[in-house]
């Protein structure tokens, strides 16, 4: 019986090219990476968080929460092209070689993702202990006007479908629903690592609402994360 000792890594590098010093950002009087830090902190299945960080910003941010936390990140695993594999794998050494014991799994936590609740990291991890799947990510569902039934390619100003016809499929009620991953959280086990992936065979998905599962890449997103913050905190006065 695997032991389910658990890391959390939240990745915040310091190079975003649409959004200059996006982990920084404020949200809510508080810089967006705190957000996530924030969630970390009050988990119940995280034995141990570090925050994988090329930003000195970051590091001394993550230190403010917890002196265990930062792990300065090489250069060379921040760039544009880097994989997350590398630094999950560079996280895993480094605590190694501080004589952490092993770690059954391992879980990312996006910053991108401000709105994720501890909650939402707990459920991630519950789920992948409970049903012993290789992996766990994080999904929201498809809005309806976003239906892959729906795509469609343009030859010149001709549209022709991209996956399947609709076939007057024009409802909500006559599609099947369809979920995406919305980059909040990533949960897997030690040996889909070890093996050179993210993700395994068999991942499993915990939904996230709508409302919870912005995934911030540029300023229209991070606008748009500002006003469902503020009305998140709105509601719960």
């Amino acid at each position: 019986m695997p032991s389910n000792r658990t890391l959390g890594i939240i990745p915040a590098r310091a190079g975003s090219k649409r959004l200059p010093g996006k982990n920084t950002l404020p949200l809510g009087g508080m810089p967006l990476v705190g957000h996530v830090m924030k969630a970390a902190q009050n988990t119940a299945f995280l034995d141990r968080v570090v925050v994988s960080s090329d930003d000195p910003a970051v590091l001394s941010l993550a230190q403010a929460f917890n002196s265990n936390w930062p792990l300065p990140r090489p250069a060379e695993l921040a760039e544009d092209q880097s994989l997350a594999i590398d630094y999950v794998r560079h996280a895993l050494r480094t605590l190694k070689c501080q004589n952490e014991a092993p770690f059954d799994i391992v879980v990312i936590i996006q910053p991108t993702s401000p709105l994720t609740t501890a909650a939402d990291i707990d459920a991630t991890v519950h789920l992948l202990r409970r049903s012993r799947a290789d992996s766990v990510v994080s999904v929201s569902l498809v809005p309806f006007d976003q239906h892959p039934a729906k795509w469609k390619v343009m030859e010149g100003d001709c549209l022709h479908p991209y996956l399947e016809e609709e076939n007057g499929r024009m409802a909500e009620h006559q599609l099947p629903r369809v979920y995406t991953r919305n980059g909040a959280v990533y949960a897997t086990r030690r040996h889909v690592i070890e093996n050179g992936s993210i993700l395994g065979n068999d991942c499993r998905g915990h939904l996230m609402p709508r409302e919870r599962s912005i995934d911030i890449n540029d300023r229209l997103d991070y606008e748009f994360a500002v006003f469902l913050y503020d009305r998140l905190r709105n509601e719960e006065k």
